[in-house]
């Protein structure tokens, strides 16, 4: 397969062209135009973030996005699907009352909110992929309702997937709710009870009453479990864990599964923004400091092609003192050019997503790198 072009710019800004404009260069350089948008639906798929998190990205980027669709004659909408876990986003009515106080109002952002899978997360779109994991994608009915669609990534870390790039914001975000859980199921959290402190800290995060505590120690029931690990990252002493090292290897593989039932069959683009690289998702209603400095902006027709460029370019970063990465490096990586994710969640591995992903043809690893 032929390299893919991913086109970069950095951060810098003039007094002749600021960051927004500069986006805006960047996804016409990119062949934004090459799009026919005319009277098309155009879903912009993003994270709004949880509420109390501060690291998704500001609105403006998506007002940039939603005014040149409808610059080109579409018609967007900002969009993404319900959440498994009890938190802001896990119906269309918090999903939306968070959207709109993180900003994401169509007065800021010059379009409308749609939530992809309706009001309690079972609207969905039944699609055929017959993938190796995956027969049928769960994904929501809105955004499998629009014409072309657009992934507008906050890239970062994750404590599942290792990190949050277009893939993950692709598949895992697209899912419905039973979605999710297809993505989720073959891995089951264990708890260590040695470490365990009984806080309780695994039961208010999670939607399906798996974690119980008896004798002031936590135990997780795998017939309730649905495997989403935001037991994983709110554990304060890192008492659960996986029980299996491949499930992480199947859920990636999952996501790029799902990621190519989302985009076969029409027009897709994809943009990251590689700042505020917060060690975990944007789902947190929190957000650790930065791994890493910022880095910038890129876009792509290739997804994969992006999402190995983005992190690429985060392993040439150095580490943000005191960051999660700085001490996971000092502690435990003897090797300066270990990499990042996997050291800022060493459970973790993000290749075999997109590896699978290449296998399954959604697009390739091998990129040219266009500097504007």
């Amino acid at each position: 397969m032929d390299k893919s072009n991913v086109y970069f710019t950095s951060f810098k800004a003039t007094g002749q062209e600021n960051l927004l404009q500069k986006l805006h260069r960047l996804m016409k350089t990119a062949g934004f135009e090459a799009i026919d948008f005319q009277e098309k639906y155009a879903a912009i798929k993003i994270h709004f973030g949880e509420y109390g998190n501060l690291a998704f990205l500001r609105p403006n980027y998506a007002r940039v996005v939603a005014d040149y669709v409808k610059e080109l004659g579409g018609k967007p909408f900002l969009t993404d699907c319900n959440t498994l876990y009890v938190g802001s986003r896990k119906n269309a009515l918090d999903h939306l009352e968070t959207a709109y106080v993180n900003g994401f109002s169509p007065y800021q952002t010059g379009c409308h909110v749609i939530i992809g899978d309706g009001l309690k997360g079972t609207d969905e779109a039944i699609v055929p992929i017959d993938g190796e994991y995956v027969k049928e994608a769960k994904i929501g009915q809105a955004i499998m309702d629009a014409d072309i669609l657009i992934s507008l990534t906050h890239f970062k870390g994750h404590e599942m997937a290792g990190f949050g790039g277009a893939l993950k914001n692709l598949g895992m975000g697209s899912g419905s709710r039973a979605g999710k859980m297809e993505q989720h199921c073959d891995g089951k959290p264990s708890v260590s009870q040695s470490a365990c402190v009984g806080c309780g800290a695994c039961l208010k995060i999670c939607a399906h009453d798996a974690p119980k505590i008896t004798g002031g120690k936590a135990a997780i029931d795998h017939e309730k479990c649905v495997g989403c690990g935001r037991c994983l990252a709110v554990c304060p002493k890192d008492a659960i864990a996986a029980d299996f090292h491949d499930s992480i290897a199947v859920l990636n593989c999952k996501i790029a599964e799902y990621s190519l039932a989302v985009c076969k069959g029409r027009p897709c683009f994809h943009i990251s923004l590689i700042c505020d690289v917060s060690p975990n998702c944007d789902c947190h209603a929190e957000n650790d400091i930065p791994i890493i400095p910022d880095v910038g902006m890129l876009a792509s027709f290739d997804p994969v092609a992006l999402d190995q460029a983005c992190v690429d370019l985060c392993n040439q970063m150095p580490p943000i003192e005191n960051s999660v990465l700085d001490e996971n490096i000092k502690e435990f990586c003897d090797d300066k050019d270990c990499d990042h994710f996997h050291m800022t969640h060493p459970d973790t591995e993000w290749k075999s997503c997109i590896a699978h992903a290449v296998k399954i043809g959604l697009g390739t690893n091998q990129y040219e790198l266009i500097r504007i």
